[in-house]
């Protein structure tokens, strides 16, 4: 077995927009320049993964498609024939500079599953051990909206996370985040670092969120999700020069995210990112103080249940006013807990006898503010 050396594990994501044009065709000059500075970062003994997107697009092109599909089944379809056409360009690339790769498809679910969470991180780790880069996509041929990530932004801070990456670099066609839209705003500026959230507060939202789908938004959600669990994160434009070298070595490229560690371990940062929230829990003020001391909610805390979901979900624990406070793994179906809510833990033992004095027990329960 290979050791794991003294570079860096990089994450690195590879946009469609960088990857192929309009019309769906593979832009090969682009992909084979990253590649390139992959295969550098990879003699000097530093560990990359890829997320790559470019499974729709390509299909696209391969089918000769002008049109993107709307149809969620013309979409996944159109991602079978483009997952594999990309990944063998992918292996034929790194080829070239005798790098092995492997192809892994992920869902929500691999990352939502405790046990497929464990065993994706430690396939991932060993292919990195063995000095394979692997090349991650989501697994759009059968992922669904209830267990999709959204976008390849999300998936590739997810993946950071999972292999406690020190750097996530999510590559984009603009050269960072600015404080508005520079095609609209002459007097948008770059900002190059961000070292709090609070910072993005003089962000227009027009400017975040407008692309949509994989847009700058999903960008600076994702370099959120990655920072909190101590991952330094880069966005910056795919087709600059030496770009990934430069991110590597701490120069001043794109909008660097400073790691800010939450000081929580990595269960609770898999509960707080990787595990969808089912339904909400209204608790009374009584509670929100107790939460907010460390303790378990309790039944007697609870003033309403919203939502479907069964023992071992994730469920969003709010206020009366609705302010979240906390996102735990439930004990209760939630018909049982509108049945318990408000009681006091005797009564609720004598209704449910099989039922746990907690509703959420502190172990498994995250506060989100």
């Amino acid at each position: 077995m290979v050791g794991r050396g003294s570079g860096k594990t990089v994450v690195v994501k590879i946009g469609s927009s960088t990857l192929t044009s309009s019309r769906g065709t593979l832009r090969l000059d682009p992909v084979a320049t990253l590649v390139a500075e992959i295969c550098g970062l990879h003699a000097q003994d530093h560990r990359v993964l890829v997320v790559s997107s470019g499974a729709v697009s390509s299909g696209m092109g391969v089918l000769h498609l002008s049109e993107r599909p709307t149809e969620v089944v013309d979409l996944q379809a159109a991602a079978a024939v483009g997952q594999g056409y990309l990944f063998h360009i992918y292996t034929e690339l790194f080829s070239h500079e005798n790098v092995l790769t492997a192809q892994v498809l992920l869902t929500a679910f691999d990352v939502a599953a405790r046990t497929q969470y464990l065993n994706a991180r430690n396939t991932l780790r060993r292919l990195l051990d063995w000095k394979v880069v692997p090349i991650i996509n989501e697994n759009d041929t059968t992922a669904t909206d209830e267990l999709c990530f959204g976008d390849n932004d999300t998936l590739a801070a997810q993946v950071a996370l999972l292999v406690k990456a020190d750097l996530l670099v999510l590559l984009t066609d603009t050269d960072g985040l600015f404080t508005a839209d520079p095609h609209e705003d002459g007097s948008a500026r770059l900002i190059t670092k961000v070292d709090d959230p609070d910072q993005l507060e003089c962000v227009s939202i027009g400017a975040i969120g407008s692309l949509g789908r994989g847009g700058m938004g999903s960008k600076v959600s994702s370099a959120l999700i990655a920072t909190s669990g101590g991952v330094e994160t880069v966005i910056a434009r795919g087709d600059r020069a030496d770009v990934l070298k430069d991110c590597v070595a701490g120069r001043e490229v794109g909008t660097r995210f400073a790691p800010r560690r939450l000081g929580i371990p990595d269960y609770k940062l898999w509960l707080l990112y990787g595990k969808p929230v089912q339904g909400r829990v209204v608790v009374d003020a009584g509670a929100v103080k107790a939460l907010r001391g460390k303790s378990s909610l309790l039944p007697v805390g609870v003033v309403e249940v919203e939502g479907d979901f069964v023992p071992g979900d994730a469920v969003m624990v709010v206020d009366e006013q609705g302010a979240e406070l906390a996102k735990g793994l439930i004990t209760y179906s939630n018909k049982d807990l509108d049945r318990a809510k408000g009681l006091q833990s005797g009564r609720v033992a004598e209704l449910l006898p099989q039922a746990s004095p907690e509703a959420i027990h502190r172990d498994y329960m995250v506060l989100v503010c």
